[in-house]
């Protein structure tokens, strides 16, 4: 088990971030036809970057936060708390928060959603779905990137077609960090699997008819044969928050 204990005192520079990248993926044997486990990535992000890695966790399956609280105790966990939430999303941040050892932190907008229908109109969520997603998602997330030299996710590519050339160790070119995604190989099966023989935290939505779960004003239940995904944005274009694109 890898204790999270080393910390960067300066941020390092994108090039060198980048090299990081090419050595990780070296180091691990991660090619563009081979993926590492998912454990031995997580450790070599925290064992590379110490302190200023972190990860996004949306508190639907828990998986990727369960792994790290086993692999790195003590690694950050970045909520986007859009204040529009699900009440079993907050309980199941809270559960969190309370069983795994990692330090769930809550990122949140500038702007109430009272203050933001001040100033955008009421509802922006359903007039304008991107710039609400901006600001009160994207926004607060590369702010609190400050913090950090790399950041994992739990993005998957069975998730989605828009996710389908996700690599396990990137460059975030929008962000100049180093963007991991430990689960990039996992399917839906893999993951059920995981997170029944560890007792994973599991969102109760999931077991509702939402098998994405996101803020609950743009989050609907999924009908037989739509794709897993139709729930998010319903009746929009939109597919993605512009987090993990």
């Amino acid at each position: 088990m890898t204790d999270q204990t080393t910390t960067t005192p300066t941020r390092r520079s994108e090039e060198e971030l980048r090299a990081l990248v090419e050595s990780g993926r070296a180091e691990l044997g991660i090619t563009a036809d081979h993926d590492a486990d998912a454990r031995d990535v997580i450790a070599w992000a925290a064992r590379t970057f110490g302190a200023r890695f972190a990860i996004t966790a949306s508190m639907q399956d828990t998986v990727l936060a369960h792994l790290v609280s086993e692999v790195a105790p003590g690694t950050d966990a970045l909520f986007l708390e859009t204040e529009y939430h699900f009440p079993e999303t907050l309980a199941t941040r809270d559960a969190v928060r309370e069983r795994y050892r990692i330090n769930a932190r809550d990122l949140r907008a500038d702007q109430s959603p009272a203050e933001q229908d001040e100033t955008y109109g009421k509802d922006l969520f359903s007039s304008n779905p991107d710039l609400c997603c901006l600001l009160r998602k994207e926004t607060p997330l590369d702010e609190a990137m400050e913090d950090y030299e790399a950041w994992a996710t739990g993005v998957r590519r069975a998730e989605a077609v828009t996710r389908r050339a996700t690599r396990q160790i990137a460059f975030d070119e929008r962000r100049a960090r180093v963007r991991i995604a430990p689960l990039a190989a996992w399917t839906d099966e893999e993951v059920e699997a995981y997170a029944v023989e560890h007792d994973v935290i599991r969102n109760p939505l999931l077991d509702q008819g939402y098998p994405s779960i996101g803020c609950a004003p743009c989050t609907r239940k999924v009908l037989p044969g739509e794709d897993a995904r139709a729930g998010r944005w319903s009746g929009t274009e939109k597919i993605e928050c512009g987090i993990n694109v």
